[in-house]
């Protein structure tokens, strides 16, 4: 399947012109991993990535409801939003701008990413403040191999990452209320975790863009909005970085946003409910991934640092 190259993205700062993208190498590179791997077609298009031990074995979420019931703001507020507005959405070509504390500032196009770590499919549970959960088999590699790659500086304690912001691609942002470009951030110890996910894909295919193609953040015991979409920049900081909500309502968001229960930001976290689902369930403590990831916050007060 021939996918063509679209125009540079207007994002000058972090995509230089002439950084171009094959996305047909992107499918060669991901269906020439080695091992047992599994795959779904969908829209003629398949990813293959070997099966990872951190799934979980719930079952996921129907694909048609985990790719029409989004939040991405930067194409309209409402959960249907993103699949009807982001359909035009250009992301190809892509690339990363690598910034800050490391030993060399560079910028990255999608296909050298790709080819920074074998692909593997992690089926994740996933918690949103307002409620819902989903659960979803993801595509793509864990986030401490593109910081293998960068190579920060002992200065670097924090990971700041940036979407990309086009008004003339994302005109329905202008009514969201919160301040663009969508920034977030983890602590460097966050960052290198196993659990921490870069992803190209779900289900077998390439991400939709309105689950944040070509490239986004997975943290899986952190709320939704932690796992930044389609990231333009990473920055390596010594100090901890702003992030979009805590910087639009800091009284609700705080920078951490473990999923916990026993903390209510604006109505009660105690319980959720599945998509697809009709009855509730009960919220676990760091979205059941305590026992991973518990010791991160040793001494921490979770209700203050929420």
């Amino acid at each position: 399947m021939l996918l063509k190259r679209g125009p540079v993205l207007p994002y000058s700062s972090v995509t230089p012109k002439g950084v171009y993208l094959s996305r047909r190498r992107f499918f060669g590179s991901a269906s020439a991993v080695v091992g047992f791997t599994a795959g779904v077609s969908f829209a003629g298009t398949k990813l293959s990535a070997v099966k990872s031990p951190f799934s979980t074995t719930e079952k996921p979420t129907a694909f048609q409801d985990v790719t029409s019931y989004n939040n991405f703001y930067e194409f309209g507020t409402a959960k249907s939003d993103p699949a009807h507005n982001a359909k035009r959405f250009r992301t190809d070509p892509w690339a990363v701008s690598i910034e800050g504390a490391v030993a060399k500032p560079r910028v990255i196009d999608l296909d050298m990413l790709l080819k920074t770590a074998p692909l593997e499919e992690r089926i994740y549970r996933h918690r949103c403040v307002e409620g819902w959960s989903i659960v979803v088999p993801w595509i793509g590699f864990p986030l401490s191999a593109l910081i293998k790659l960068a190579n920060p500086t002992s200065s670097a304690k924090y990971v700041a990452f940036q979407s990309l912001y086009d008004a003339k691609q994302m005109p329905d942002a202008r009514d969201a209320g919160i301040p663009f470009p969508y920034l977030e951030g983890l602590r460097m110890d966050e960052a290198l975790h196993p659990l921490a996910l870069l992803s190209f894909g779900l289900y077998g295919e390439v991400l939709p863009n309105q689950n944040g193609a070509p490239i986004r953040l997975i943290v899986p015991w952190k709320y939704g909005f932690k796992s930044i979409k389609s990231i333009a920049r990473i920055r390596f900081v010594e100090k901890q970085p702003p992030t979009t909500w805590s910087l639009a309502v800091p009284s609700v968001y705080g920078f951490y946003s473990n999923v916990n229960p026993e903390v209510d930001p604006l109505w009660s976290q105690a319980t959720e409910r599945r998509l697809g689902d009709f009855f509730k369930r009960k919220t676990l403590k760091f979205n059941g991934y305590g026992e991973q990831v518990a010791t991160l916050y040793d001494g921490m007060d979770l209700r203050k640092n929420f």
